[in-house]
């Protein structure tokens, strides 16, 4: 066993062990040690994955170009840094390894959240972590070809335990949602989370209400409440984040906009819909260009004109 993965799943253990003594003073500890071990492991495969290189070669964060002695250069590492959660999704991509960065992600804010704010249910906050995180320990450790329930022995039949429990709450919370009576555009996966620490654990103060308009939530970790626009606009903003970031390096519309209308960010530009899934506002065609209207060429003024002619007939005037 290497050093980076014995490490690695001591880290994990004791996190583990941490989140078993139920005590709000370890729920720190708990998440760090957790949260090291998952990255440790990541750093494992990927050392893994080219066993002819240097393993800081593998993970180095930052490098320097340095003269080979032969008219060429040669990287080397510029620091002892290497890389962390917001980077091992990229270096993971470069050598054509699979990883779930969006869990990874959730990890490292409920991170934070633990970290920095500290949450009214700090054991719920690291089970979440550890049941969020259990589906990217698992694949990390498929693709090395370790047995997790080996490798980490009472520890994986806890984590497996945790992942049941974190199931059986969240199927609860959505299931509060079943009642609504969701507008056309609306997608069919879309899944609430808290504005306030992240966490999935959201569910519909009133499970008979059935009009998304009125469809106020709270989050059963940390307890806040907010509002029906705020949470479907979160929503939205969250499931088609990997499209946005498209847009946004690529070019195009971005596929949530701000509905001139209501202004709320809940007007969709997708293949499967376009209008305000919020208030139905569907913007059609420029009357004198015939340039198709987005809430971004619109007239704020005059929902049939795009800018540039509102701009041009108000001269005319």
């Amino acid at each position: 066993m290497s050093g980076l993965f014995e490490n690695a799943v001591q880290s994990i253990q004791l996190g583990v062990e941490d989140y078993q003594a139920n005590d709000p003073k370890r729920a720190l500890s708990a998440v760090r040690n957790f949260y090291a071990g998952v990255l440790l492991l990541a750093k494992e495969v990927l050392v893994r994955a080219a066993p002819g290189a240097s393993p800081e070669d593998v993970i180095g964060a930052r490098y320097k170009p340095m003269p080979d002695s032969s008219g060429g250069v040669t990287f080397t590492p510029a620091s002892h840094q290497t890389i962390d959660f917001t980077t091992i999704g990229q270096r993971f991509k470069d050598f054509g390894l699979p990883i779930n960065q969006a869990t990874l992600d959730d990890l490292n804010r409920v991170r934070n959240e633990v970290e920095h704010h500290y949450t009214q249910k700090p054991h719920a906050a690291v089970r979440e972590a550890i049941a969020k995180a259990m589906p990217v320990v698992a694949d990390l450790f498929r693709l090395i070809n370790e047995a997790p329930n080996k490798a980490l022995g009472d520890a994986w039949q806890v984590m497996l335990d945790v992942r049941g429990v974190y199931e059986t709450e969240l199927a609860a919370c959505r299931s509060t949602f079943d009642t609504i009576a969701w507008p056309a555009g609306m997608p069919a996966e879309l899944c609430f989370n808290c504005p306030e620490c992240h966490s999935d654990l959201v569910a519909q103060q009133d499970p008979a209400n059935t009009g998304h308009e009125t469809m106020d939530c709270r989050c059963r970790l940390c307890g806040h409440e907010f509002s029906a626009e705020e949470a479907i606009a979160r929503a939205l903003e969250a499931y088609f984040e990997s499209e946005s970031y498209f847009a946004f390096t690529n070019g195009g519309d971005q596929p949530v906009q701000c509905c001139p209308e209501c202004s709320l960010s809940t007007y969709l530009l997708t293949d499967e819909h376009v209008g305000c899934v919020w208030c139905g506002l569907v913007l059609g065609e420029c009357a004198r260009c015939m340039t198709g209207l987005t809430p971004e060429n619109v007239s704020p003024d005059n929902h049939g004109l795009c800018g540039y002619c509102d701009n041009l007939m108000s001269k005319d005037d």
